[in-house]
């Protein structure tokens, strides 16, 4: 017998989560199935974050450098070539079965796989301009290295368009 109209509703809307799943997965084993490179889908997916979270930092770096009055070239530089470290090999990130259906929270659009040869382009364009902001940093020409982000900046943006979930 329920005690209250109070402990009545709270069982009720513990009733209601559990029929929406309640935030739970919908397998508790998502992303445990082992890949060639012998990571597992989850483990890869993260894997994946981490190198983009590492190219957003030194991108927000190199961004923030350029907007002080005395930016810090040492530091440019060496944002730009983490950056181009950081993503190499980046098409090897994107093994089958790392997508949406994967059932591990992941941004990356099914379009990925779908379109092997544009996202293998969008990949080239952008590794192509990081390249250049690379080598421009070099030149401690600031104006120019402007640019080059934001022309890598563009690369980065065709891609997300198509090929990652919007924020």
């Amino acid at each position: 017998m329920l005690k209250s109209p109070i402990h009545a509703a709270g069982i009720l809307s513990l009733l209601i989560l559990a029929g929406c799943g309640g935030g739970e997965p919908a397998d508790p084993n998502a992303g445990s199935e082992v890949l060639a490179n012998g990571l597992t889908v989850k483990a890869q997916i993260e894997a994946r974050q981490d190198g983009y979270k590492t190219l957003g930092r030194n991108f927000k770096t190199i961004n923030d450098q350029l907007k002080t009055d005395a930016p810090d070239l040492a530091a440019i530089q060496g944002a730009a070539a983490t950056m181009v470290e950081a993503s190499a090999n980046m098409a090897d990130w994107y093994p089958e079965g790392t997508g949406p259906e994967s059932g591990v929270e992941t941004e990356a659009l099914a379009a990925i796989w779908e379109e092997p040869e544009d996202f293998a382009t969008k990949i080239s364009d952008f590794d192509g301009a990081l390249a250049s902001l690379n080598t421009t940093t070099a030149s401690g020409d600031f104006e120019a290295i402007a640019a080059a982000v934001k022309a890598t900046g563009a690369t980065c943006g065709a891609c997300h368009d198509k090929f990652r979930l919007d924020d």
